[in-house]
Protein backbone atom coordinates (compact mmCIF):
# COMPACT_ATOMS: atom_id res chain seq x y z
CA UNK A 1 0.00 0.00 0.00
CA UNK A 2 0.82 3.47 -1.09
CA UNK A 3 1.44 6.55 0.67
CA UNK A 4 -1.55 7.57 -0.97
CA UNK A 5 -3.37 4.99 -0.41
CA UNK A 6 -2.74 4.89 3.08
CA UNK A 7 -3.66 8.67 3.49
CA UNK A 8 -7.03 7.93 1.80
CA UNK A 9 -7.96 5.07 4.27
CA UNK A 10 -6.79 7.42 7.17
CA UNK A 11 -9.61 10.16 5.51
CA UNK A 12 -11.70 7.29 5.39
CA UNK A 13 -11.51 5.64 8.31
CA UNK A 14 -11.43 9.61 10.39
CA UNK A 15 -14.35 9.95 8.25
CA UNK A 16 -16.20 6.91 9.64
CA UNK A 17 -15.26 7.43 13.11
CA UNK A 18 -16.67 10.72 13.09
CA UNK A 19 -20.00 9.80 11.54
CA UNK A 20 -20.25 7.15 14.23
CA UNK A 21 -19.19 9.82 17.06
CA UNK A 22 -21.60 12.10 15.67
CA UNK A 23 -24.29 9.33 15.87
CA UNK A 24 -23.88 8.50 19.05
CA UNK A 25 -23.43 11.60 20.81
CA UNK A 26 -26.87 12.49 18.60
CA UNK A 27 -28.00 9.23 20.04
CA UNK A 28 -27.33 10.03 23.45
CA UNK A 29 -29.01 13.40 23.34
CA UNK A 30 -32.48 11.94 22.01
CA UNK A 31 -32.51 9.59 25.28
CA UNK A 32 -31.39 12.47 27.34
CA UNK A 33 -34.22 14.39 25.57
CA UNK A 34 -36.74 11.64 25.93
CA UNK A 35 -35.91 10.45 29.54
CA UNK A 36 -36.01 14.21 31.02
CA UNK A 37 -39.39 14.49 28.88
CA UNK A 38 -40.43 11.17 30.30
CA UNK A 39 -39.29 12.40 33.87
CA UNK A 40 -41.52 15.65 33.63
CA UNK A 41 -44.19 13.57 32.21
CA UNK A 42 -44.20 11.28 35.60
CA UNK A 43 -43.95 14.24 38.07
CA UNK A 44 -46.89 15.94 36.16
CA UNK A 45 -48.51 12.71 36.78
CA UNK A 46 -47.71 12.56 39.73
CA UNK A 47 -48.43 15.86 40.97
CA UNK A 48 -51.85 15.26 39.29
CA UNK A 49 -52.71 12.64 41.16
CA UNK A 50 -51.66 14.10 44.42
CA UNK A 51 -53.80 16.97 43.76
CA UNK A 52 -56.77 14.75 42.93
CA UNK A 53 -56.43 12.89 45.95
CA UNK A 54 -56.22 16.01 48.26
CA UNK A 55 -59.17 17.02 46.21
CA UNK A 56 -61.00 13.89 46.89
CA UNK A 57 -60.43 14.16 50.46
CA UNK A 58 -61.50 17.56 50.91
CA UNK A 59 -64.86 16.43 49.00
CA UNK A 60 -65.03 13.49 51.42
CA UNK A 61 -64.92 15.11 54.37
CA UNK A 62 -67.21 18.19 52.57
CA UNK A 63 -69.82 15.40 52.38
CA UNK A 64 -68.99 14.03 56.01
CA UNK A 65 -69.62 16.92 57.53
CA UNK A 66 -72.98 17.72 55.88
CA UNK A 67 -74.16 14.04 57.01
CA UNK A 68 -72.87 14.88 60.31
CA UNK A 69 -75.48 18.35 60.09
CA UNK A 70 -78.20 16.03 59.09
CA UNK A 71 -77.61 13.33 61.40
CA UNK A 72 -77.00 15.78 64.45
CA UNK A 73 -80.84 17.11 63.44
CA UNK A 74 -82.83 14.16 62.28
CA UNK A 75 -81.23 11.63 64.49
CA UNK A 76 -79.54 12.81 67.70
CA UNK A 77 -81.40 15.74 68.32
CA UNK A 78 -84.99 13.48 68.08
CA UNK A 79 -83.51 11.00 70.27
CA UNK A 80 -83.06 14.34 72.82
CA UNK A 81 -86.25 15.22 72.43
CA UNK A 82 -87.85 12.08 72.79
CA UNK A 83 -85.72 11.72 75.90
CA UNK A 84 -87.06 15.09 77.22
CA UNK A 85 -90.41 14.07 76.23
CA UNK A 86 -90.29 11.16 78.29
CA UNK A 87 -89.15 12.44 81.44
CA UNK A 88 -92.09 15.48 80.98
CA UNK A 89 -94.39 12.39 80.91
CA UNK A 90 -92.72 10.41 83.77
CA UNK A 91 -91.86 7.48 81.97
CA UNK A 92 -90.41 4.82 83.24
CA UNK A 93 -86.22 5.78 83.95
CA UNK A 94 -85.22 2.94 81.75
CA UNK A 95 -86.67 4.13 78.81
CA UNK A 96 -85.37 7.44 79.49
CA UNK A 97 -81.76 5.63 80.21
CA UNK A 98 -82.48 3.57 76.86
CA UNK A 99 -83.25 6.97 74.72
CA UNK A 100 -79.77 8.53 76.52
CA UNK A 101 -77.37 5.76 75.76
CA UNK A 102 -78.54 5.51 71.92
CA UNK A 103 -77.76 9.05 71.74
CA UNK A 104 -74.59 8.81 73.33
CA UNK A 105 -73.62 5.91 70.50
CA UNK A 106 -74.86 7.96 67.45
CA UNK A 107 -72.39 10.65 69.07
CA UNK A 108 -69.61 8.64 69.81
CA UNK A 109 -69.86 7.36 65.67
CA UNK A 110 -69.90 10.92 64.56
CA UNK A 111 -67.01 11.89 66.71
CA UNK A 112 -65.09 9.37 64.92
CA UNK A 113 -66.29 10.84 61.65
CA UNK A 114 -64.81 14.24 62.64
CA UNK A 115 -61.15 12.75 63.70
CA UNK A 116 -59.53 14.10 60.70
CA UNK A 117 -56.97 10.73 60.45
CA UNK A 118 -60.46 8.40 60.56
CA UNK A 119 -60.11 8.11 56.50
CA UNK A 120 -56.60 7.37 56.37
CA UNK A 121 -57.30 4.67 59.40
CA UNK A 122 -60.06 2.94 57.81
CA UNK A 123 -60.87 0.42 54.88
CA UNK A 124 -62.82 0.74 51.94
CA UNK A 125 -65.07 -1.45 53.64
CA UNK A 126 -65.43 0.44 57.13
CA UNK A 127 -65.66 3.71 55.06
CA UNK A 128 -68.50 2.18 53.01
CA UNK A 129 -70.21 0.66 56.50
CA UNK A 130 -70.25 3.54 57.89
CA UNK A 131 -71.83 5.61 54.94
CA UNK A 132 -74.82 2.55 54.75
CA UNK A 133 -75.27 2.66 58.49
CA UNK A 134 -75.85 6.19 58.71
CA UNK A 135 -78.01 6.08 55.23
CA UNK A 136 -80.15 2.64 57.08
CA UNK A 137 -80.36 5.21 60.52
CA UNK A 138 -81.71 8.38 58.99
CA UNK A 139 -84.05 5.96 56.97
CA UNK A 140 -82.86 7.76 53.99
CA UNK A 141 -82.58 4.68 52.19
CA UNK A 142 -82.43 0.51 52.75
CA UNK A 143 -78.86 -0.18 52.15
CA UNK A 144 -76.47 -2.79 52.30
CA UNK A 145 -72.91 -4.17 51.70
CA UNK A 146 -72.24 -7.55 50.40
CA UNK A 147 -68.17 -8.77 50.52
CA UNK A 148 -67.21 -12.15 48.40
CA UNK A 149 -63.63 -13.49 47.83
CA UNK A 150 -60.75 -13.09 49.76
CA UNK A 151 -60.11 -9.43 51.06
CA UNK A 152 -56.95 -7.99 49.75
CA UNK A 153 -55.04 -4.40 51.24
CA UNK A 154 -55.25 -1.47 48.86
CA UNK A 155 -53.15 1.33 48.85
CA UNK A 156 -55.08 3.86 50.88
CA UNK A 157 -54.72 6.53 48.33
CA UNK A 158 -56.52 4.01 45.88
CA UNK A 159 -59.41 3.61 48.49
CA UNK A 160 -59.87 7.17 48.86
CA UNK A 161 -60.72 7.71 45.31
CA UNK A 162 -62.91 4.30 45.18
CA UNK A 163 -64.24 5.62 47.89
CA UNK A 164 -65.66 9.33 46.62
CA UNK A 165 -66.49 7.80 43.37
CA UNK A 166 -69.21 5.49 45.24
CA UNK A 167 -70.17 8.36 47.45
CA UNK A 168 -71.12 10.51 44.01
CA UNK A 169 -73.45 7.46 43.21
CA UNK A 170 -74.66 7.43 47.09
CA UNK A 171 -75.64 10.84 46.70
CA UNK A 172 -77.07 11.00 43.27
CA UNK A 173 -79.09 8.02 44.71
CA UNK A 174 -80.64 9.72 47.50
CA UNK A 175 -81.05 13.26 45.61
CA UNK A 176 -82.44 12.18 42.23
CA UNK A 177 -83.22 8.64 42.00
CA UNK A 178 -86.20 8.15 44.42
CA UNK A 179 -84.76 4.79 45.58
CA UNK A 180 -86.06 2.90 48.54
CA UNK A 181 -82.81 -0.12 48.00
CA UNK A 182 -78.90 0.45 48.02
CA UNK A 183 -76.46 -2.59 47.02
CA UNK A 184 -72.71 -2.24 47.21
CA UNK A 185 -70.74 -5.04 46.56
CA UNK A 186 -67.10 -5.55 46.90
CA UNK A 187 -65.82 -8.77 44.61
CA UNK A 188 -62.49 -9.58 45.30
CA UNK A 189 -61.95 -12.73 42.56
CA UNK A 190 -59.38 -15.15 42.20
CA UNK A 191 -57.64 -13.32 39.10
CA UNK A 192 -56.17 -10.57 41.38
CA UNK A 193 -59.20 -7.82 40.05
CA UNK A 194 -61.32 -6.15 42.64
CA UNK A 195 -64.68 -5.47 41.04
CA UNK A 196 -67.13 -3.25 42.72
CA UNK A 197 -70.68 -2.95 42.39
CA UNK A 198 -73.37 0.20 43.37
CA UNK A 199 -76.59 -0.74 42.56
CA UNK A 200 -80.05 1.70 43.47
CA UNK A 201 -84.00 0.63 42.39
CA UNK A 202 -84.98 4.29 41.96
CA UNK A 203 -86.02 6.26 38.60
CA UNK A 204 -82.81 5.60 36.39
CA UNK A 205 -82.39 7.50 33.13
CA UNK A 206 -81.38 7.39 29.25
CA UNK A 207 -77.52 7.45 29.27
CA UNK A 208 -77.61 8.81 25.49
CA UNK A 209 -79.45 11.87 26.68
CA UNK A 210 -76.81 14.97 26.78
CA UNK A 211 -78.17 15.91 30.19
CA UNK A 212 -77.13 12.69 31.52
CA UNK A 213 -73.51 12.55 30.06
CA UNK A 214 -72.48 15.92 32.17
CA UNK A 215 -69.94 16.14 34.90
CA UNK A 216 -70.96 13.83 37.50
CA UNK A 217 -70.18 10.59 34.80
CA UNK A 218 -67.46 12.47 33.76
CA UNK A 219 -65.93 12.61 37.11
CA UNK A 220 -66.58 9.06 38.45
CA UNK A 221 -64.87 7.99 34.86
CA UNK A 222 -61.74 10.22 35.24
CA UNK A 223 -61.34 9.18 38.99
CA UNK A 224 -61.36 6.04 37.99
CA UNK A 225 -58.83 6.19 35.07
CA UNK A 226 -56.51 7.88 37.54
CA UNK A 227 -55.72 4.58 39.33
CA UNK A 228 -55.71 2.81 35.95
CA UNK A 229 -59.32 1.49 37.31
CA UNK A 230 -62.70 0.94 34.60
CA UNK A 231 -65.91 2.56 35.46
CA UNK A 232 -68.79 1.85 33.33
CA UNK A 233 -72.32 2.95 34.56
CA UNK A 234 -75.89 1.09 33.44
CA UNK A 235 -79.02 2.72 33.29
CA UNK A 236 -82.92 1.84 32.53
CA UNK A 237 -84.83 4.40 33.13
CA UNK A 238 -87.67 3.28 36.00
CA UNK A 239 -85.67 0.40 36.62
CA UNK A 240 -82.75 1.40 38.20
CA UNK A 241 -78.42 2.56 37.64
CA UNK A 242 -75.43 0.16 38.30
CA UNK A 243 -71.82 1.77 38.90
CA UNK A 244 -69.30 -1.05 38.31
CA UNK A 245 -65.59 -0.38 38.99
CA UNK A 246 -62.94 -3.07 37.89
CA UNK A 247 -59.36 -2.97 39.28
CA UNK A 248 -56.44 -4.48 39.03
CA UNK A 249 -54.94 -5.37 42.50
Amino acid sequence: MDEKEIQSFLIISSVVLLILMITMISLFLLFQKRKNALLLKNEFAEKQFEQEISKAKIEIREETFRNISWELHDNIGQLLTLAKIQLQNNSPIEDVKATLNTSLKELRILSKLINPDALKNMSLEQAINDEIGRFNRLNFIEANLTVKGDRVKIDNKIEIVFFRILQEFFSNTIKHAKATHLDILLDYQTDNTLVIKAKDNGLGFNLNEQCHSGIGLTNIKNRAKLVNADATILSVPNKGTELTITFKL
